[in-house]
């Protein structure tokens, strides 16, 4: 899956209606603050979608969807662990900690009363 990475002319152009309806959100969410959050909300939703579309016609946007459709190809290629492989991983990890943190806690108290008999 290979992407042509050369951007047309107006890729700039591109870049920046999709700034600038970011920018619209973001300052028509605050000078709409008396409205209701549902219409707000909606509307920011539909000026996202706007402005993904139009950043997905960039060549970098084409690029970063390749990545996505790349990503969700390996990942249906990832041998996830069974049940009982979770709770044995999980069950050895527990068991180190424990191990752990008794050694520490055996050499804390150790150096704690080495230090008492030194200074008294």
């Amino acid at each position: 899956m290979s992407v042509e990475t050369t951007g047309s002319r107006f890729d700039t152009l591109k870049w920046v209606v999709v700034f600038a309806l970011l920018a619209v959100g973001v300052v028509g969410n605050s000078y709409f603050s008396g409205e209701s959050l549902l219409y707000r909300v909606l509307a920011l939703v539909a000026l996202a979608a706007v402005a993904g579309f139009v950043a997905l016609q960039t060549a970098k946007g084409a690029a970063f969807w390749s990545l996505v459709k790349g990503s969700r190809t390996e990942i249906r290629k990832v041998v996830w662990p069974t049940r009982q492989e979770t709770v044995q991983t999980t069950m050895i990890v527990v068991i180190f900690v424990v191990v752990v943190a008794l050694m520490l806690w055996g050499l804390d108290s150790l150096l704690g009363w080495l230090v008492s008999l030194a200074i008294g």
